[in-house]
């Protein structure tokens, strides 16, 4: 294993909306000794509605480094990016413009850090997608903003995962009238080959086998209740399983699939569109469920609940899945790492070093 894999990665933690839970469940994630043992936690926020929520939630203290700059962090204490200038308005459970504000600002820090190598990986703090929004944040959501500030060029797929079980999505944010006219062959292909590879390369998994959902209740039912299945997703399964050699099959019927815990014989689960993917697996794993940004040259990861307005404040809040993102980022970042260093070929440079002629001369004596 490469020194590279061996080192304590700094984790970029963004503290998202500063009237929700976000701040409450990373302090309580990287306040704990052996958070500091695995790795360099880098908060990216307000030093000032950090203490707001640490007096608020009543939580333990221990000490931050605080700095204005990633290139100033400390290695033997969580360490809080001070990236956030203005005064911020907290009103602990409301939406507002501000919290927003304070939200994109942590992001926008982050990913410039991310970008440089300040940080190794990007974990983030529920943001409200409605509040966030402005000239600058005119996107979705996470997955969409970062596919465009740090994805140069790939695709992002939207993952969600906890221990076996992982559902992707072939439509994110969209709206639910808009879902059938964006499943398309392409796409269902795009988002298989981005499954595919990410199984392989940030799950360590060889030769991954993929469930594909119907779209359609009982799969369509042979075109009476709809003609997608027939038309699209069974055509885009077997040009998948052709041209690609992606173990991947369907569709069926969510419902049944779900219910029946068929997921447990498939390494990922391709839902079509947002709530048929998430509702089953939040119940499933709401406590310590990750979201995971596939397909970028970043690793980036987050908590799969939202900014829980209804408990901000109270320190009541579940820290599990913020804690699970964490470690899911570092489990990414080092999968990639061995991944890649499988499949380096040594010839190029030792044709380089030594010249074609010797190299041709060496292996004929089985050097």
């Amino acid at each position: 294993m490469s020194e590279e894999n061996n080192k304590r990665l700094k984790v970029g933690i963004t503290l998202g909306d500063t009237n929700g839970i976000g701040i409450e469940v990373a302090l309580k994630a990287v306040g704990v000794p052996e958070m500091m043992d695995l790795c360099i936690p880098v908060l990216y926020g307000s030093s000032k509605t950090v203490s707001y929520h640490r007096n608020a939630c009543n939580l333990p203290g221990f000490q931050i480094n605080h700095t204005k700059s990633a290139k100033s962090i400390k290695d033997n204490m969580p360490n809080l990016v001070d990236c956030i200038d203005q005064d911020i308005k907290i009103e602990l459970g409301q939406p507002s413009k501000q919290a927003g504000l304070a939200a994109f600002l942590a992001l926008e820090a982050a990913v410039r850090d991310l970008k440089s190598g300040l940080i190794d990986v990007l974990v983030t703090a529920p943001i409200s997608k409605e509040n966030i929004q402005s000239d600058q944040f005119h996107f979705p959501g996470h997955t969409e903003y970062l596919e465009s500030a740090a994805g140069d060029g790939e695709k992002a797929l939207m993952l969600m995962c906890t221990g076996n079980l992982r559902v992707a999505l072939v439509t994110t944010h969209l709206q639910m009238t808009q879902v059938p006219a964006a499943i398309t062959i392409d796409g269902i292909l795009e988002k298989l080959r981005l499954l595919n590879m990410s199984l392989k390369r940030d799950f360590n998994i060889d030769g991954p086998r993929i469930a594909v959902l119907s779209l359609n209740p009982h799969a369509g039912e042979n075109g009476i209740l709809g003609n997608e299945e027939r038309d699209i997703i069974i055509p885009a399964i077997q040009q998948a399983l052709d041209e690609d050699g992606i173990q991947c099959f369907g569709p069926y019927a969510a419902d049944g699939f779900f219910g029946a815990r068929q997921y447990r014989r498939f390494d990922a689960v391709l839902a079509m569109y947002h709530d048929q993917g998430l509702a089953p697996f939040k119940t499933i794993a709401m406590d310590e469920g990750v979201n995971f940004t596939a397909g970028l040259p970043i690793v980036r990861t987050s908590p799969d609940h939202g900014t829980g307005y209804d408990i901000a404040g109270q320190g009541i809040a579940n820290e599990s899945s913020m804690r699970h993102a964490i470690y899911t980022a570092i489990d990414v970042y080092r999968n990639r790492i061995r991944y890649d260093e499988a499949r380096q070929n040594p010839l190029p440079k030792l044709f380089q070093d030594r010249g074609r002629d010797n190299v041709k001369l060496d292996l004929t004596k089985g050097e």
